[in-house]
């Protein structure tokens, strides 16, 4: 559903609107995660947790009514043919490496079984790489990557959100292992993020103009990351003001990160490929969180290993996995930095840069 309704976005603004267009897709995307926890929390403490999976009938019936009403039965001219083989072998790749990553440590599974679902997914991979090479319209069209602003947002995206993807996850447990909180009083903290989210949105097109998407991504990964990095001061006795502030600031400048990346993904795009671009997008998004989530679980597991313990029994045990996610995530900055300086100019309504001058005409603006 998300590559479907990204591309209706992409064909249908106008792209020096894409960012603002960007700014309240992602919104949703930002904030569904983090209401998460609260909304969470609320149901197992005070109603039944049978309710966190009873609630998307009413939301998908919802869902089911709002497209029917606004969504205009659009319709491809020539539509590529179907995929199968390569439905399959990217399927068995990215769940063999998922799945098998995220049972690392957790002892739910032999470990012969999880190797051998790491060692199937990454054949299945190898195998569907091989495969998209040879297909004139794969299900991923990897050809992609190839293109500057779609590799950073796919390769360099990846990496920030394997690290920013497990804060939803780690972050209610260090309240609730950590603080002893309830399940509804850490996702009542954790909001504090969307406060944060939500004060980016009329700035992100400004800060964009003013300083063009590759500086915006370079230092906005490392400022975030460090923010990340901030949440292993969350320890018992540190002032409740400092862990929301910290969040809310954090949530600030993830939000930007996020309308940047899903907004650069589709600067250079042709309309022929925007399919295909929203499809690799959207799948890429979803593993880099599963993976973000399988590295906060083994981050915990492997200092609770390194400190002779078998359970979580203080916030303390979640430092070294906080440090690490931002590690992760601040490190994306290297892929950012090599886009080109004048990378998505025309979004973000800003003058792209000159074409080099060559020896002759140096030579004529000097003369001159």
């Amino acid at each position: 559903m998300t590559p479907v309704a990204r591309l209706i976005l992409v064909r249908s603004v106008d792209r020096r609107e894409l960012i603002n267009a960007m700014v309240w897709v992602t919104l949703p995307a930002l904030i569904g995660p983090l209401l998460g926890p609260a909304l969470g929390g609320f149901i197992t403490t005070y109603i039944s947790w049978h309710w966190i999976f009873l609630i998307n009938i009413p939301i998908g019936l919802a869902g089911i009514v709002l497209a029917t009403i606004f969504i205009e039965d659009v319709r491809a001219e020539t539509p590529d043919p179907f995929d199968p083989i390569g439905a399959v072998l990217a399927g068995l790749g990215i769940g063999g490496l998922v799945f098998g990553g995220s049972l690392l440590g957790l002892n739910l599974l032999p470990t012969g079984v999880v190797i051998v679902l790491i060692v199937v997914g990454a054949v299945a991979t190898f195998a569907y790489i091989r495969h998209a090479r040879r297909t004139p319209a794969p299900v991923l069209d990897l050809a992609l990557l190839k293109i500057p602003t779609m590799r950073a947002a796919v390769l360099g995206g990846f990496i920030y959100r394997s690290g920013i993807g497990a804060m939803p996850f780690l972050l209610p447990l260090l309240l609730q292992l950590g603080f002893g909180l309830t399940a509804f009083q850490s996702g009542l903290i954790t909001l504090s993020n969307v406060v944060g989210a939500m004060g980016m949105k009329t700035v992100i097109p400004i800060i964009l103009r003013r300083f063009g998407f590759r500086r915006v991504l370079v230092v906005n990964a490392l400022v975030s990351a460090a923010l990340v990095a901030a949440c292993a001061t969350f320890t018992p006795g540190v002032s409740f003001a400092w862990i929301v502030g910290v969040l809310i600031v954090s949530g600030f400048f993830r939000s930007l990160e996020f309308t940047s990346l899903n907004t650069i993904a589709y600067a250079d795009v042709d309309n022929r490929r925007m399919s295909r671009a929203t499809s690799l997008v959207a799948v890429a998004q979803q593993v880099s969180i599963s993976v973000g989530v399988a590295i906060g679980a083994l981050a915990v597991d492997l200092t609770l290993w390194a400190r002779g313990q078998s359970s979580i029994t203080a916030a303390a045990d979640f430092q070294p996995a906080f440090v690490a996610i931002a590690v992760i995530a601040g490190s994306a900055f290297v892929v950012f930095a090599r886009m080109p300086a004048d990378a998505g100019a025309e979004l973000a309504r800003r003058a792209p840069a000159p074409p080099a001058a060559g020896p002759t005409e140096a030579t004529d603006q000097k003369l001159s």
